[in-house]
């Protein structure tokens, strides 16, 4: 804060000043005499001196706390006097208005009197069971906040219903302990200045339930298309739960269950503070919800709320929904349109091999701006869950995921042309049962190089290679190139490197961007600048390259990408005009994966200037029919997407980082590329070296314990 002359703060403290320095003077005079006739010897008056330094400290801090806390505080009658608060828009990176949140704040007041008694019980159960039994502030709930403060390190909790009010009516929304301190005075005069009821009646009416509904009707209106009179317990107890987080409890938000979780709390606080019994709280849990239509003027909306989610973890739920922020972000407008275009098209194609939803990233893999987010087919789709953002979902990554296996194999002694086995195995694993991992089409291939291995996507040579290179050692790399969802490593065995730790899409996706950005890890970016309604930034991105960790050789790669846009080396697998090539550009490197019991298909592709990832599936988990990676499912989506945003570009070959060389070198021969400082040349085995290297093996062709590592 900025004292100047002339502003009120400063001439407080200018008065309080020049006041305490009068008064310490005169206490000198007054005293000092008594103090000569007391002590009855000649002393110095440093010890006066410095007990009136003190009285003069403390009493500058006394005033200016009294000024800091009492200076311009909001007068209670202020309630019905205070600005217009302003809307958030949202913009696509050229400019184009996403969406306007609250830009018609629907307001109807309703009087005490009309509000049910159990919409009444439930608001008071989780916000504050004590309102008709404290002054404004309770003791407790500070108490507890501060506890919680501690513990966390950040200011939050302890407001009471009267604090609330005052909180998103009379005073900012910052969170200092000053505003606090503040907010608690204000809080006391305005329960001398109304009554219980009439403090109540205003926070029912004040209150953002999220959307454009402000206050307990609208609400109402807004969720379930009813009059608040009609409300049940169960509908109570969920627009209860809402006002915490709008954006996080909505059930139209992108976590629906987690309305219902918020829900089942506010009915278990509502037990416990007697308002309900057990059986009806029973009761009110079984009912089914039946919310109104929620159809709004919104484009890109999985991506609007995604970005919403994120400024309310920075800025808080208030400050997205009145402080009138101007958020630009990355997303095109045109290039999300083509996308969910495509993805519903592509998906109704396949409805007859039970696919009943798609979703869909498109992303810069040099900056991770996030371009296209389809989140479902239809978001509005409500039976089929479809406000679900899947692109956000930890689901298996099938086979998609084995390029960190490879990434960290040929990271520490691989090659492009080692040679792997592709034939029947069980791994022995301690304190789990036995696994044998099969291929997709339940085939073998024996003998081929981790390129062919890889490109064709061979399940079996993958878990060989995790097991030999160790699994932790493989999720940490998959962390560093961006992976959230894989905590708990006790979780995993090597059926990890086949999709058996689900991760989002959305990680997927980075994980591929930092392959196509040569090793270089960049950050998923949603948003490119937040300001105020003033023109303060708030978010500034102008450097989307800094600060780009590492976490792969650039050289590792390249190889990796040379390996996924070899079409001949896929050919195998998926035929030389399968739905991964993209005419014209052979720089377009791609993978497939599917999820062993065919819940789960993705693919994801990349060259310099885009990455596209695509799934295909069913919310409720429920498997397809038998989709062919590369054919059918994610595959074409994933085709019309990257050549409609390439379609005008001309093919841009990779360049090739210093420290490779190229050799021939593989079974059969080819030319390969090699790190510097390993160019393991392989050749085919003789007949007597492929025997020895069988008899290694035990006599059902497992990998004993003892090769099995962590």
């Amino acid at each position: 804060m900025t004292y100047r002359v002339g502003n009120p703060l400063f001439l407080a403290f200018i008065y309080s000043f020049i006041f305490i320095v009068f008064c310490t003077h005169l206490l000198i005079k007054i005293f000092r005499p008594l103090f000569k006739l007391k002590l009855q010897i000649k002393v110095r008056f440093a010890p006066l001196y410095i007990v009136s330094g003190f009285v003069i400290v403390i009493a500058l801090g006394v005033a200016s706390v009294w000024v800091l806390l009492f200076a311009d505080l909001p007068d209670a009658e202020d309630l019905s006097r205070r600005d217009q608060e302003v809307s958030t828009k949202i913009y696509d990176r050229n400019g184009v208005l996403l969406y306007k949140i609250y830009k018609d704040k629907n307001r109807t007041p309703v009087k005490l009197g009309e509000v049910p008694r159990h919409v009444i019980q439930a608001t008071l159960a989780i916000e504050d069971a004590e309102f008709y039994n404290h002054p404004g502030f309770s003791v407790r709930g500070i108490a507890r906040a501060m506890v919680k403060n501690i513990r966390e390190g950040k200011l939050t909790g302890g407001s009471t219903i009267t604090q609330q009010l005052v909180k998103n009516t009379l005073l900012t929304p910052e969170k200092t302990l000053l505003r606090k301190l503040r907010e608690v005075i204000v809080a006391t005069r305005v329960e001398n200045a109304f009554s219980k009821d009439e403090i109540l009646e205003m926070y029912l009416n004040e209150v953002s339930y999220g959307g454009t509904a402000y206050g307990i009707e609208e609400a109402s209106q807004h969720y379930f298309g009813k009059n608040v009179t009609k409300l049940t317990l169960a509908e109570a107890a969920l627009l209860a739960g809402l006002s915490k987080s709008p954006s996080a409890y909505s059930p139209f938000g992108a976590n629906p269950e987690l309305a219902v979780w918020r829900q089942r709390e506010v009915l278990r606080e509502m037990e416990e503070n007697g308002f309900i019994t057990y059986e009806q709280r029973m009761e009110a849990q079984r009912q089914k919800l039946v919310y109104a239509s929620n159809i709004t003027d919104i484009k890109a909306p999985h991506f609007v709320m995604y970005v919403r989610r994120l400024l309310a973890e920075q800025f808080g739920e208030e400050m997205v929904e009145k402080g009138g922020l101007e958020v630009i972000t990355t997303l095109d407008v045109a290039t999300q349109v083509m996308a969910e275009e495509v993805v519903r098209a592509e998906v109704e194609k396949i409805a007859n091999l039970k696919v009943s939803n798609g979703a869909a990233i498109v992303m810069k893999p040099a900056t991770g701006e996030i371009l296209a987010m389809v989140g479902s087919t239809n978001y509005w789709d409500r039976e089929k869950d479809g406000n679900v953002n899947v692109t956000i979902r930890p689901r298996s990554p099938g086979s998609s995921i084995k390029i960190v296996t490879y990434g960290y194999a040929l990271s520490n002694g691989y090659t492009a042309s080692t040679i792997l086995n592709d034939s029947p195995f069980t791994v022995s694993i301690p304190g789990s049962k036995p696994y044998s991992p099969k291929n997709y089409d339940g085939r073998y291939r024996g003998r081929l190089t981790l390129r062919s291995a890889f490109a064709e996507s061979r399940n079996v040579p993958a878990v060989r290679t995790i097991v030999e290179m160790g699994v932790g050692n493989v999720i940490d790399l998959g962390q560093n190139m961006g992976i959230t969802t894989w905590g708990d490593r006790s979780r995993f065995g090597p059926a990890i490197t086949l999709g058996g730790g689900e991760v989002t899409l959305l990680d997927l996706s980075q994980v591929y961007a930092t392959v196509a950005n040569y090793g270089k890890r960049p950050n998923k970016t949603a948003i490119l600048q937040v300001k105020d309604y003033k023109g303060k930034v708030l978010i500034g991105n102008e450097c989307l390259t800094c600060e780009q960790p590492e976490v792969m050789d650039p050289r590792v790669a390249f190889i990796l990408t040379d390996s996924l846009a070899d079409n001949r080396a896929r050919t195998p697998a998926f035929g030389a005009n399968s739905s991964l090539v993209i005419a014209g550009h052979g720089e377009v490197a791609v993978k497939t994966g599917t999820s062993n019991n065919l819940r789960d298909n993705l693919t994801v592709g990349y060259n310099q200037f885009y990455l596209v990832g695509v799934w295909v599936g069913n919310n409720d988990n429920s498997p397809m029919s038998r989709v062919a990676s590369g054919v059918t499912g994610a595959a074409p989506i994933w085709n019309k997407i990257m050549s409609n945003l390439i379609a005008n570009a001309g093919n841009h070959p990779w360049e090739v980082p210093a420290g490779l060389v190229r050799k021939v070198s593989g079974c059969p021969p080819r030319e390969e590329w090699f790190l510097e400082e390993n160019q393991q040349i392989t050749r085919c085995p003789t007949e007597e070296e492929r025997k020895k290297q069988e008899e290694q093996r035990d006599s059902r062709g497992r990998i004993t314990q003892e090769a099995w590592r962590n």
